[in-house]
């Protein structure tokens, strides 16, 4: 069921970002630098994390359905709103304001629902089953990603955008209605009591630990380097690069056969050596994916793009399993929601600021006909070199940081 219930959100995911969330701000008439601040939304909403912490409720199952489904209610609105007979700002202030109330629900569950399900994992084994999780989520996102960005494609080049979203939508509530099921038919394993306390106290409490701040730190870098240029990429494919969503959806197609592909690998890998030191392996795949980024334009595009997509892929298989399993790792079962809401809000409110910043950087540079000292530079290009040095960053801090810890 926790299979089941990740590969239903995964897909509920995919309608809401990317290519799919630019398709929906452009009919907005948004521009790029602020459907880039919105696509970072998903990390600020890790903010909303730390109102979790209040949370104590009897049993986690109950609340974490109530806020799971009234989040993606609102996600099936996104599609709706564009529809709407209002004034294009008025729609706009509505999605923004849809959008972060979507997130803020979602945050509010995900460390709850993330500890439950997980405490169903055997401790020895999570490398590999969180593989197996992933490869499941990855198979069903190739073919419905494709499948619905035909579908808006072909709505869209015959002038009934309109007809797409309704069928998104539609499609957005029948996933809800499978991942209520979902969750509903997953058992809930008894565990440890966290103290009461209030939220202040349950901050501070794991504030102190010196182990969750390490890796809170990892995060947060982690989080600047992606999120300086990735919420960009979207637009940058459709606008820049003249990609259609069935372009895009198909190297996303092969992105996830990449992922497929060393998924299972890493999972051995990390469940055999550490997952701080798979993580060194990933950061530095990502080094040549994010030299992909600088080097693509409307001339290189499609080949720059598409060895950017599995390069990324490639390293993702392992770094998302990392960046939890590295909390689970280090803390006791009844602190690792808490500590994940910690490392994660502190990680998003950085990585939404970065993108504040970086939207700036975009306007500029789009202000001023996308050039550089004369030459030809888009800001995706700039803002992945900038990505690239702060991975660098990244590599040094888990060395001298987590993996040196692990080895005293």
């Amino acid at each position: 069921m926790y299979i089941l219930e990740a590969g239903l959100e995964y897909l509920l995911s995919i309608m809401v970002c990317g290519s799919f969330l630019a398709t929906m701000t452009k009919e907005l008439g948004m521009s790029d630098s602020l459907t880039g601040i919105l696509s970072s939304i998903i990390s600020m909403g890790c903010l909303f994390q730390l109102l979790s912490m209040s949370l104590r409720p009897r049993r986690t199952k109950p609340m974490v359905i109530a806020l799971s489904i009234t989040n993606q209610i609102l996600f099936a609105l996104l599609y709706i709103i564009p529809l709407a007979g209002f004034g294009r700002q008025t729609k706009t202030a509505l999605f923004i304001v849809t959008i972060i109330a979507a997130y803020f629900f979602y945050n509010l569950a995900h460390p709850k629902k993330i500890n439950w399900m997980m405490s169903l994992v055997d401790d020895h084994h999570r490398g590999r089953f969180t593989a197996n999780k992933e490869i499941i989520s990855l198979l069903a996102g190739m073919v419905f990603s494709f499948g619905m960005g035909a579908v808006t494609d072909h709505f869209v080049a015959v002038g009934q955008i309109r007809v797409a979203f309704v069928i998104s939508a539609a499609v957005l509530l029948l996933l809800t209605a499978g991942h209520t099921v979902s969750m509903l038919l997953t058992v809930e394993k008894p565990l440890p009591k966290a103290p009461k306390s209030n939220l202040k106290n349950n901050i501070k409490g794991v504030l102190r630990n010196k182990s969750v701040m390490s890796v809170t730190c990892l995060f947060v870098i982690y989080y600047i380097s992606t999120n300086c240029y990735s919420p960009f990429l979207g637009t940058y494919y459709i606008n820049e690069l003249g990609f259609n969503l069935k372009t895009v959806t198909g190297l996303g197609i092969a992105g996830s056969i990449a992922r497929i592909s060393v998924s299972r690998f890493w999972g051995k890998y990390a469940d055999k050596n550490s997952f701080s030191v798979m993580l060194e392996k990933c950061y530095l795949i990502l080094l040549l994916d994010r030299l992909c980024v600088v080097l693509s334009m409307p001339s290189t595009g499609i080949v720059t793009v598409t060895l950017h997509i599995i390069l990324n892929a490639i390293a993702m298989g392992g770094v998302n399993s990392a960046m939890i399993n590295l909390v689970f790792d280090y803390i006791e079962p009844e602190k690792r929601a808490d500590s994940l809401a910690i490392c994660q809000a502190a990680a998003g409110s950085v990585g939404f600021v970065t993108t504040l910043i970086a939207s700036l950087v975009v306007s500029a540079m789009q202000a001023r006909g996308n050039t550089l000292f004369g030459v030809t530079v888009y800001a995706q290009q700039l803002l992945g070199f900038v990505s690239l040095m702060i991975i660098l960053v990244a590599i040094v801090y888990n060395r001298k940081m987590i993996m040196k810890s692990e080895r005293a």
